[in-house]
């Protein structure tokens, strides 16, 4: 097993992995708005999708976007999404490895914080996380969607 950051031809492995990440998810895009978010995603120094491969099989992946701060002495913050593990490689530790690559990495880069959220409300989830250094007890989150 190696984690790494995805490569731009790998966009096809990442998708197919996604599939995995919602019981149901709105349709992709047309292929054209799908390359140009992947071309942006990649071009953005802040933005890094690491993935777990076993030799050329992505087993799981996360985002983690280092975000630029002007306070706590100007350190940044991370934040974690879309934390998935391929369904037929669940309870292996997988997501455990990529989490923490993902945590170490914002350490590495001299964040004070990282956060995540879950749309997972049990308690499996929440246990999960908070073995990993997760608190869901020091702040709490709102979420606004657009109304259309």
């Amino acid at each position: 097993m190696k984690i790494r950051e995805i490569n731009q031809n790998e966009l096809g492995k990442l998708l197919e992995l996604y599939r995995h990440l919602h019981e149901s998810d709105e349709a992709l895009p047309a292929d054209e708005v799908i390359d140009q978010a992947w071309n942006e995603i990649q071009s953005n120094s802040a933005i890094h999708c690491f993935g777990l491969f076993d030799q050329e099989q992505m087993i799981s992946s996360c985002v983690i976007l280092l975000v630029p701060n002007l306070t706590r002495a100007c350190r940044p913050y991370g934040i974690i999404e879309n934390v998935v593990t391929h369904v037929e490689h669940r309870g292996r530790g997988y997501g455990r490895q990529i989490l923490g690559h993902a945590v170490e990495y914002a350490w590495q880069h001299n964040c004070y914080k990282v956060m995540l959220m879950t749309g997972r409300l049990n308690e499996d989830t929440f246990s999960f996380y908070e073995s990993l250094g997760f608190s869901r007890h020091e702040k709490q989150a709102f979420i606004a969607k657009p109304k259309f």
